[in-house]
């Protein structure tokens, strides 16, 4: 990845890149890109791991709410996975759903990863009903929910910094044969549209990412439901808490075999690639395409909501590692204020 890129890079008119074009190649090359690999990315032998990871749990919550909307709000049951993963989700909800007693329902995963897509399709049941899409765009007329979680913060975005009032982009270069940062004048007038747009105020030494990509995701959202519910799991800061001091740096890092990487320009094609998402922007794309917000929480509050602590079971179990003893470890993780899940929310939206 690494040689491609200088390559790539020294071909260029001015012998640079954005950092969106180079996360969209590190991440999504079809030979290169971290997502596109034969190799593992999620839980202790990958290089990360998502909450909806951590047990069943959350999927079967998950299965209980929507089945739970279908008969008393009568949403359609057809629920679209964005980015599924390794399918464990998709395997604990579609396990609830079918031991439960629920009409039938279309699953539909948009996944870009071979990889994943031949772990997912090894967890699930010949009579489940899974299909597989490419793009959002060949969702139409829907009316079900589509579901996300940990894709925002997955697409590539482009990097603007205040320096002595002027506001610059964040390149990618060579020099000496290493992959290292270059300032020029923003000139692109959709970053400077975005920022107007959705009031972000950078402060003089900040750094910002800039997810152009958002809203091309969100109006395909949009347009695939006729009307239907939007939800999406990830992790952000509003406009005020993108100026605080403590971010100046910004939130663009890498995750390397579960470690934190600040500069990722580091390990091409070996590594996650992440930015924490604008949620003032993606609440304000709603609102302006229609689609209005029901309910923004945190993801612990948000699992309480819709009856986590119904799977939590007394016993007396001694063996520390029974089922009931991980499921019952699983949930506190998941609620308590130590784990990860404080440090995500949940975006409820709804076309109606």
């Amino acid at each position: 990845m690494k040689k491609y890129l200088i390559e790539y890079i020294n071909k260029k008119p001015l012998k640079m890149i954005s950092y969106d074009e180079y996360m969209d190649l590190v991440l999504y090359h079809p030979r290169f890109g971290y997502y596109m690999k034969e190799r593992e990315k999620i839980g202790r032998s990958g290089d990360f791991i998502t909450s909806s990871n951590i047990s069943n749990v959350m999927g079967k919550t998950f299965a209980k709410w929507f089945a739970d909307l279908v008969k008393e709000q009568k949403v359609s049951p057809h629920f679209c996975e964005i980015g599924a993963g390794n399918g464990r989700f998709a395997h604990a909800f579609l396990s609830e759903w079918y031991a439960l007693d629920n009409p039938k329902l279309t699953y539909t995963i948009i996944e870009k990863s071979p990889y994943h897509i031949k772990l997912q399709k090894e967890k699930f049941e010949e009579e489940w009903y899974v299909q597989y899409i490419e793009d959002l765009t060949e969702l139409k007329n829907d009316n079900g929910l589509i579901f996300s979680n940990e894709l925002f913060d997955a697409l590539p975005v482009h990097v603007v910094t205040m320096q002595q009032g002027h506001l610059y982009e964040v390149m990618v270069t060579v020099e000496n044969g290493e992959l290292v940062e270059t300032l020029c004048l923003l000139s692109n007038h959709k970053i400077t549209s975005f920022l107007k747009e959705h009031k972000v105020v950078i402060p003089e030494g900040h750094r910002i990412e800039i997810p152009l990509y958002m809203e091309d995701v969100f109006l395909k959202m949009e347009k695939a439901l006729s009307k239907g519910m939007i939800v999406t799991i990830d992790y952000g800061y509003s406009n005020e808490e993108w100026q605080e001091p403590i971010r100046k740096d910004g939130s663009l890092r890498g995750y390397y075999r579960h470690e934190l990487i600040r500069n990722v320009l580091e390990h091409p094609g070996e590594m996650d690639i992440t930015s924490h998402i604008h949620w003032d922007a993606l609440v304000n794309m709603g609102n302006k395409y229609g689609i209005h917000t029901v309910e923004k929480k945190r993801q612990d509050e948000f699992l309480l909501s819709i009856g986590i602590l119904d799977q939590l079971e007394n016993h007396q179990d001694p063996n520390p590692f029974s089922e009931v003893n991980k499921r019952n470890r699983a949930i506190r993780s998941l609620i308590m204020p130590s784990g990860m899940s404080p440090s995500f929310q949940v975006l409820v939206q709804l076309k109606a």
